[in-house]
């Protein structure tokens, strides 16, 4: 992160020190929720970028989310989501894509950084050569943060003979904080073993 504090405003702030008390139980990822942007960016789990006439899809393998980049005129969302609304345009050879109507239930991190509904992300991702990304993602919320701020990290191009996307399957360890006394119970857990 550039500037090597968020700048959160006094009542976020009081917020985000919460949620990083409480991450296990209220990160909404560690419940198997999409991660919305720039979070899915930087999970350690591969992406998939595959650009077509009028839109660009953005494949992760985490939750096997999709997002639609509209490379056309801008449009609106009809609604808040997990992933939010994307509309990209060429800046030279850097890819800029706004990103609004993203929902406030994500979060960015395990520490419990997160933003309200008036979340803007601006991301930028530049050819640093022929298998690496610059990516940067400028971070704009006014009733959370008291200025934009920005992240920036290198996205590395896998060059293995077949690699691609998996299947994406929730950890076990989810289960607990989703499901609770229903959760599936190993052998050793059952009353009596």
């Amino acid at each position: 992160m550039d500037g090597g504090t968020i700048p959160y405003l006094p009542e976020a702030l009081k917020k985000k020190k919460e949620n990083e008390m409480n991450w296990v139980k209220l990160d909404p990822e560690v419940k198997c929720f999409l991660p919305g942007v720039p979070r899915a960016t930087y999970l350690p789990y591969p992406l998939q970028i595959v650009q077509g006439a009028d839109n660009i899809v953005i494949a992760y393998e985490y939750q096997n989310a999709i997002r639609v980049i509209n490379m056309k005129a801008p449009t609106k969302a009809p609604a808040d989501t997990w992933m939010g609304w994307s509309n990209g345009h060429w800046e030279g050879d850097t890819l800029v894509v706004d990103v609004t109507s993203q929902n406030d239930n994500t979060w960015f991190d395990h520490s419990g950084n997160f933003h309200s509904d008036a979340l803007h992300v601006v991301e930028r991702y530049t050819p640093r050569s022929a298998d690496t990304l610059n990516y940067e993602a400028t971070i704009e919320d006014p009733k959370t943060f008291s200025k934009p701020w920005k992240i920036s990290m290198p996205l590395y191009r896998r060059v293995e003979k077949d690699a691609r996307l998996l299947e994406y399957r929730c950890p076990e360890m989810a289960e607990e904080l989703l499901w609770g006394h229903m959760a599936k119970k190993t052998v050793d857990q059952q009353p009596g073993k």
